[in-house]
């Protein structure tokens, strides 16, 4: 009989994961006691993923926000502190912010308009429009902002991010100026000692400071990159990847991803006979078209991955091939002609026709949505997910 499911993603329920727990052991057992009920069976080339939190709780990645106000004090001294481009995000962000400003004494807080890195919404670019604003060469002071715009709220949160990330700043009894900019050497005129806070650029924007004249340049990937005082930290990434976990804690990205996909790899191999890959997945690399959220506010989708989840996928487009190479061809003339392509693709399609169309982006960041989207973000109880059919194709048996 011929094959009739492909890929199938499936949410593994796992007990709580607290500090300490041997992450690696409940990830293998609770696969493998999946197994036993009867509803799958482990095979080669599965796919497991592990969702960021639960290995960061498991090895305990947590800081306090006197610890962020301490290494940020440590780089900072007593300067006025520019922050450029924070994502707005209670979870993300807020709590960072609070450290930030229990270590500064002034915050110049720069905010990226209309919408934030991730496309959380100040405003419309309608907005923009009708108050004849360019986001690409205005730069507004807090006073201006509101002039224009009053005190928007967020569609989706019901938040006013500005007034709120004022009142973080000032409860820490530091001064808060507020500006709006997408330039990120606008923030000189204020200060010469930088924090930047955006995620995939900050690269380029810390490169803009220095080539601009700024004196001190750090991004949230310096804050907590070693530990302070015990603290958790994580050496490439700092404080991005955050979340909140307490009103005055954060938990952190996790470390030694590689390590830690490799020794579940084993474990599975030595309980099952199996060779599974292994992934850690944060945010999906996806954006929502309707609020047009970019949901990654992680540093990167997997921070940890075995070696064949490496590389991009190497695919023919079935609609191009029936539509042009073989649309003489019905029935199962056609069926046979197709597999028979597929079983002669080059291991390398790239700029190939029959390859136009397919999805141009890595494996890990493929696999990181379907996880994120299957796993949920709320009490779904399901952090491993179990991967089958990925690999495979049209002419797989």
């Amino acid at each position: 009989m011929d094959r009739k499911i492909g890929t199938v993603s499936r949410g593994i329920r796992c007990p709580i994961i607290k500090e300490g727990d041997n992450l690696v052991d409940i990830v293998v057992d609770s696969v493998t006691s999946a197994q036993e009920s009867g509803q799958f069976t482990i095979s080669d080339r599965d796919i497991v993923c592990i969702t960021e939190s639960i290995v960061a709780r498991a090895q305990g990645n947590y800081a306090s926000i006197d610890a962020i106000a301490q290494d940020v004090h440590n780089k900072f001294k007593d300067e006025i502190v520019g922050i450029t481009f924070p994502i707005l995000s209670r979870n993300r962000f807020s709590t960072v912010l609070k450290g930030i400003a229990r270590g500064s004494k002034h915050i110049v807080l720069m905010l990226s308009y209309p919408s934030d890195e991730v496309g959380n919404a100040l405003l419309s670019f309608e907005d923009l429009d009708k108050a004849k604003i360019n986001p690409y060469s205005d730069t507004l002071t807090l006073e201006q902002f509101k002039e224009h715009f009053g005190s928007p709220i967020h569609p989706f949160t019901g938040m006013d991010y500005v007034s709120y990330y004022k009142e973080v700043i000032e409860k820490e009894d530091c001064e808060a100026t507020i500006i709006f900019s997408n330039h990120a050497t606008k923030i000189l005129d204020y200060t010469k000692h930088v924090l930047t806070c955006d995620i995939h650029t900050r690269a380029r924007t810390k490169q803009q400071l220095l080539d601009g004249g700024a004196k001190t340049v750090y991004g949230l990937d310096d804050i907590l990159s070693s530990p302070i005082n015990g603290s958790g930290y994580n050496d490439a990434y700092g404080l991005l990847g955050s979340n909140k976990a307490t009103e005055d804690s954060v938990k952190l990205f996790p470390r030694d991803g590689f390590s830690f996909v490799d020794q579940v790899q084993k474990r599975f191999l030595d309980e099952t006979g199996k060779h599974i890959e292994v992934m850690i997945f944060g945010d999906g690399a996806f954006k929502d078209p309707m609020g047009k959220i970019w949901e990654l506010a992680d540093p990167t989708v997997a921070p940890g991955y075995t070696q064949g989840l490496e590389g991009t996928p190497n695919e023919l487009k079935l609609k191009y091939l029936a539509d042009n190479e073989f649309k003489d061809l019905t029935g199962e003339a056609l069926r046979n002609a197709i597999m028979e392509s597929i079983h002669r693709k080059a291991d390398n399609l790239v700029g190939s026709m029959a390859a136009q169309g397919t999805t141009p982006r890595r494996l890990v960041d493929l696999i990181g949505s379907l996880c994120d989207l299957t796993s949920g973000s709320g009490d779904k109880g399901t952090p491993v997910i179990h991967i089958q059919g990925y690999f495979d194709n049209y002419a797989s048996e």
